[in-house]
């Protein structure tokens, strides 16, 4: 669904896919430009022993200053490994179209694509139940909300994470609600299931992750 959603908006990339929970792993990095992080069904703060790994290989990723993207646990386990607190949400899942205050960061508001900047509000599809406590040192907020205080963050140019899944659909969104709705109350499963009925800004963030890719700007 990423790489959907990234080759939609111009991202003629060549990518290579490697499941980490099965053990795969590059070799080396020297060959890519940058590093994408998706969502998983594992919490970044877990000591599988792939989850172990996959930190490790973060760890040396911020080392050399490769290019980072996040998307939920790969927002997560970024932040972990920059030293900030993540865990379950006391308030719970985080579910179905959410609003947050969008701030946004030099490098995109002095891009010369006017149609690569946000309004002051984003609206996105998440499903999480784990969240980011602490903005990483030398982090910069891009997005906030009451419900999730830490939703967006970039460090310099080399690091990219939201909490949220610019990549979802809606239809994919409702089957994941409709999958947890006898663990939900009611009234949560069927505001995040209404709230489905409106548009988001997936394809905005894609834009962001590409020009943040693309972008050879000190």
């Amino acid at each position: 669904m990423v790489d959907r959603l990234l080759r939609s908006v111009g991202a003629h990339w060549h990518t290579e896919i490697f499941c980490t929970s099965l053990g795969q792993f590059p070799t080396s990095y020297t060959p890519y430009d940058a590093v994408l992080l998706t969502g998983s069904r594992a919490d970044s703060f877990s000591q599988e022993a792939w989850v172990v790994q996959l930190r490790e290989h973060v760890h040396h990723l911020l080392h050399i200053q490769k290019k980072l993207l996040g998307i939920c646990f790969g927002h997560q386990l970024i932040a972990l490994c920059l030293g900030a607190r993540v865990g379950r949400a006391p308030q719970g899942w985080g579910l179905g179209r959410m609003i947050y205050q969008w701030h946004a960061p030099e490098w995109i508001t002095h891009t010369d694509s006017a149609h690569l900047k946000l309004a002051s509000q984003v609206a996105l599809l998440a499903s999480h139940q784990d969240q980011v406590f602490d903005l990483p040192a030398g982090a910069s907020l891009l997005a906030s909300n009451s419900f999730c205080p830490i939703a967006a963050f970039s460090v310099d140019r080399h690091v990219f994470c939201v909490q949220a899944h610019p990549e979802f659909v809606a239809d994919y969104s409702a089957y994941l609600l409709d999958k947890r709705r006898t663990s939900l109350l009611e009234a949560h499963y069927a505001a995040s299931r209404t709230s489905l009925l409106d548009d988001h800004d997936g394809i905005h963030l894609a834009r962001m992750m590409v020009a943040f890719v693309e972008s050879t700007i000190d």
